[in-house]
């Protein structure tokens, strides 16, 4: 069974990532470890390149060492969306009344990329089972029609505790991805590319 991974890799980092010693994930083997029946031909990551942040100057760098270890997966590929930033009017939470400019930064282009690739590929007819590692409610319209127009399979690997209830209304089947599947999918401490040997960030 052909099957294609769609990753929302915004959406799983900070669902299931985030402040846990498994960010050095190796996207090949979670999947191979929760679709071990699986043919996995394609495993399609998004994200955006991030910028440098006041508490966290460091924070662009570690994103770049893990693309890297990422490109050392043959069968993945990585599309970016991007980061806008911009001046915003908000009410303050304890009042109302008052009224602050912040800096908001928002990550544009992941899931509609995810979305698109995801039903022209299956319009393609190049995978019989899709699997999206997200628990971004924005997706079930895609789903919807990958499954109910097209008549594929649509799997979810959620990486949060509970499956959004506008996805669980269309996949075709769920799995949570629970930490210790997350502990057995680590890349190497150390790698090696056409470049040279790397390494985990030493923060993670």
């Amino acid at each position: 069974m052909r099957t294609f991974v769609y990753v929302d890799g915004f959406n799983l980092y900070y669902r299931a990532l985030r402040n846990t010693p498994y960010r050095w994930l190796d996207l090949s083997k979670l999947v191979r470890l929760l679709l071990a029946r699986d043919n996995i031909q394609q495993i399609h990551y998004y994200t955006a390149r991030i910028t440098a942040r006041p508490g966290d100057p460091d924070q662009p760098t570690r994103q770049q060492v893990y693309l890297r270890a990422l490109a050392t997966i043959p069968n993945l590929s990585v599309t970016f969306g991007q980061f806008t930033t911009h001046v915003r009017k908000m009410p303050l939470a304890n009042d109302p009344n008052k009224i602050v400019e912040i800096l908001r930064t928002d990550e544009k282009g992941s899931d509609v990329n995810l979305a698109t690739h995801l039903v022209y590929e299956g319009a393609q007819d190049e995978y019989d089972t899709a699997v999206v590692i997200s628990n971004d409610s924005d997706l079930a319209e895609p789903i919807r029609i990958v499954t109910q127009q097209m008549h594929k399979k649509v799997g979810v690997l959620c990486p949060a505790r509970y499956l959004a209830r506008e996805l669980h209304l269309y996949a075709t089947f769920y799995k949570p991805i629970r930490p210790s599947v997350l502990a057995a999918s680590q890349f190497p401490q150390e790698l090696q590319d056409a470049h040279g040997k790397f390494h985990k960030p030493a923060t993670w």
